[in-house]
Parts: structure tokens; sequence; C-alpha cells
């Protein structure tokens, strides 16, 4: 005898589902044989209609999927990311830099190098 206390709520509709499915054979054998019918009745039950979906909800799932399976792997699914903008030098900051460039090139220069 199997222990109902201990099973979850999916095993046990299992359970009621072989068991109704059990009585039906047993009716179904019984009637064949001519012997009388079996002491519970059966009970037939609706069946449910399956549920459509549309294919707007198919393609929201399908990517909201793709873009899961995509940072898993790695890859970037949705947002991209911000590139920095070069920052700019004035024209009197680079008109100085030259300045010092020059002045430094000049002093290896007097020195008699050719490289710095």
């Amino acid at each position: 005898m199997i222990n109902l206390q201990n099973l979850t709520v999916k095993q046990l509709r299992k359970v009621v589902a072989i068991k109704e499915r059990m009585e039906r054979l047993e009716a179904k054998l019984a009637s064949l044989s001519g012997g009388d019918a079996p002491a519970t009745p059966v009970v037939h039950r609706r069946r449910r209609r399956r549920r459509r979906m549309s294919a707007a909800a198919k393609a929201r799932i399908a990517a909201a999927q793709r873009a899961r399976w995509a940072k898993v792997k790695g890859r970037a699914a949705a947002p991209k990311k911000e590139v920095k903008k070069k920052r700019k030098v004035s024209a009197a900051t680079k008109a100085r830099l030259a300045a010092i460039a020059k002045a430094r090139w000049a002093k290896v220069k007097a020195a008699g190098k050719s490289a710095l």
C-alpha cells in the first residue's frame, strides 16, 4: 500500500489518474465479460481545452529567452556599453605643449644627440 502522506501534489494527481484509469478498465472488462458493473461509479471528466498563444506573445517569449542565453554565454545582448567621448585639448594647450617639445628637442640637438 502506498503511503499518501509522503507524496507531493504532482505524485498524488498521478496516483488519482492511474486509479481512475484502472476503474475505467475494470468497468470495460466487466461489460465485456457480462459481469456486474464495478461498485464505484466511473467519473468522466471534461477535457480541458488547450490555450492558444498569439504570435506576438511567442515572439516576446522567444526574444526574452534569446537574451537570457546571450547573457549566460557572455555575449552582449540588450543594452550596449556607452562609448567614452575623447577629451579635446584647447588650441592654447596644444601650442604650449608644442613649445615644450621644441625646447626639449633643441636641448637634445645642442648636446649632439639624435635621440632623447
